[in-house]
């Protein structure tokens, strides 16, 4: 089993900046795609970013040039840096890791609980 867990939302002003961080623990041998995840109320799920194991990236249209993500493969933990914040990017984050655990060929998606990020005056 593989846990993952997100810190840093919160609330902040239009034009600030949050940084969100998630890490995986557990059974972990390697971990191929991580990535960043919003829901918008009564929504699908969508992509906000996501990395490769060799720092690829791809970002949705509306974070482009505001968000960056990265990783630290020995720490099995990926970052979001969201900057020039809008209201409209407030939503619960949910980061998501394809985990190749001991004794397994493919990898299996694991899913954070969620963090909450209001952006707000």
């Amino acid at each position: 089993q593989v846990e993952l867990v997100e810190v840093g939302g919160g609330l902040v002003r239009p034009g600030g900046s949050l940084r969100l961080s998630c890490a995986a623990s557990g059974n972990i041998l390697s971990i191929d795609a991580m990535g960043w995840y919003r829901q918008p109320p009564g929504m699908e799920r969508e992509l906000v970013a996501e990395i490769t194991s060799d720092g690829f990236t791809n970002y949705a249209d509306f974070v482009k040039g505001r968000f960056t993500i990265s990783r630290d493969n020995p720490k099995n933990t990926v970052y979001l840096e969201m900057h020039s914040l809008k209201p409209e990017d407030t939503d619960v984050y949910y980061c998501n890791a394809a985990v190749v655990g001991l004794g397994y060929t493919r990898p299996w998606v694991y899913w954070g609980q969620g963090t909450q990020v209001t952006v707000s005056s």
